[in-house]
This record gives structure tokens, C-alpha cells and sequence, in this order.
């Protein structure tokens, strides 16, 4: 039986007279990858913000790993099991990338460097932050300061945070935006691996139709902050009323 890692119910927020996202029921289980997808304006980063709990809802509800989290902050979802990438980047500039990383495990294994922590528990989380940089091809910079970061690499650098984070659902709001055509692909390759843990549950919101046909189990379509189309990616893609009114040339052309 599929196990059901995220669920929003009639999920909805206003903004003055504006309803950014309008009465989204969805479900998202464990060993799935969706791709969420729409015109600009749809609504697909609002959903993401609801979900992450970075906004408050106007009704509706969250739930994580069955657990009402509507009301719950930023902090307090993520240490249930949600992890975000942010389409702009959300690093500390000031640290190396190794002390980016390394703070995120000390967060997560509950450790803090001070007197009362032993050398081997730094060796510890020292080298889990290098094996997360190795997968994102960040090793080699593990010294250099993140604001003297290309906008590339610190972007692979957010996702070796989430990474680090070890979340039970990885959210990635257009991952790849901003990289160069070498860039790009490490990151895809990462998340295609992360996906083949059946244990988690991924979302990804993106543009790119070739990315989103390559990775997804299934898509979502948001227009005017409603959900209009929800299936397998051919099905979807294949879909008049997606192409026609929703994604436009573009997807057609897929």
C-alpha cells in the first residue's frame, strides 16, 4: 500500500481580493517524484510557501506524515521531515561551504561545537558534510567562502544543504534556474538519485519540459491557483485542455 508522506486539503490563501492559490486537495506518497507546473502566476511557489509554512493559510490544511502541521513554523516542519531548495538561493555568504553544510548537520544530529563535544564527533559530522559535498561536486571548494560562489555552485550547494537536512520529502523550487548547461546536470543527477529511495516523496516545481518529462511520476497543473490536471506525465502532457489553455506552445512542442 502506498504510504501518504504529505497531503494539502482544500489548501487556499488570499491576498487582499486575490486568491493566489484556490481550494488545492492533493496528496503526495512515499516513492514519488511530482513535477508541479504552470504558467507564471499560477500559484506554484505560493503552494510551495503554504506547504513549507514560510506563509499562513487562509483555509485549508497540511498534513505531514499524518500530523496536522497548519499551524506549525518553518523550524517545526522541517524537523518532522520537510526540506525546501529555494529558487533563490538561502545560504550564509559570510561561511565557507564546508561550514554551510557542517551546520546543517550539527542541526540535525542535535550537536553543537563547544567544549563538551569530543574531536571524533566533529571528525564525525566534518566527514558526512565532505560526503555530501563529494555528491554534489563541491569538495574541491569546500574552503571558499559562499559569497565568492558563482551563482551555479551555490545553488549545488543549497541542494547539498537540503541534502544534509536527510528530509522525508525534498521540495525543489526550479533547481536548476540560473545554471549554466554544465551545471545543471549534477544537480538532475542527484535528484533522479535521491528518487530511487522509496521512502521519500519529492516535489519539483520546474519549467523545463525535457527535465520534468526525464524525472516525474507524475505532474500537477495549477492555473489562477486551482488545480486543473493531475496524472502520469504523458497523460498530462498529452492533455488539450493543458496544452492548449495552460502551458500554451511550449509543452505542446514537447
Amino acid at each position: 500500500m502506498t504510504r501518504t508522506l504529505l497531503e494539502t486539503t482544500d489548501l487556499t490563501v488570499r491576498f487582499g481580493g486575490h486568491v493566489a492559490v484556490d481550494r488545492v486537495t492533493c496528496a503526495f506518497h512515499a516513492g514519488e517524484l511530482t513535477a508541479i507546473v504552470g504558467p507564471n502566476g499560477a500559484g506554484k511557489t505560493t503552494y510551495f510557501n503554504l506547504i513549507s509554512g514560510q506563509i499562513g493559510v487562509s483555509a485549508g490544511r497540511v498534513k505531514l506524515k499524518g500530523h496536522d502541521v497548519t499551524r506549525f513554523n518553518v523550524s517545526r516542519r522541517c524537523k518532522m521531515g520537510l526540506g525546501r531548495a529555494f529558487q533563490l538561493t538561502n545560504l550564509f555568504p559570510a561561511l565557507s561551504v564546508l561550514e554551510n553544510v557542517r551546520l546543517v548537520m550539527q542541526s540535525r544530529m542535535g550537536k553543537g561545537f563547544n567544549l563538551f563535544t569530543t574531536a571524533a564527533s566533529h571528525t564525525e559530522i566534518t566527514e558526512a558534510a565532505m560526503a555530501v559535498l563529494s555528491r554534489v561536486r563541491l569538495d574541491g571548494l569546500r574552503d571558499q567562502k559562499v559569497s565568492e560562489l558563482s551563482h551555479g555552485n551555490q545553488r549545488k550547494l543549497e541542494v547539498a544543504m537540503l541534502i544534509a537536512l536527510d528530509p522525508d520529502v525534498y521540495m525543489f523550487d526550479e533547481p536548476t534556474a540560473g545554471m549554466s548547461v554544465d551545471e545543471a546536470p549534477v544537480v538532475l543527477d542527484l535528484i533522479a538519485e535521491l528518487k530511487q529511495d522509496r521512502d521519500r516523496t519529492i516535489l519539483l516545481v520546474e519549467h523545463k519540459m525535457d527535465v520534468i518529462r526525464s524525472l516525474a511520476d507524475r505532474i500537477i497543473v495549477l492555473h489562477n491557483g486551482a488545480l486543473v490536471a493531475d496524472g502520469p506525465p504523458a497523460e498530462v502532457m498529452a492533455s488539450d485542455v493543458v496544452q492548449e489553455a495552460y502551458m500554451g506552445k511550449e509543452l505542446a512542442d514537447v
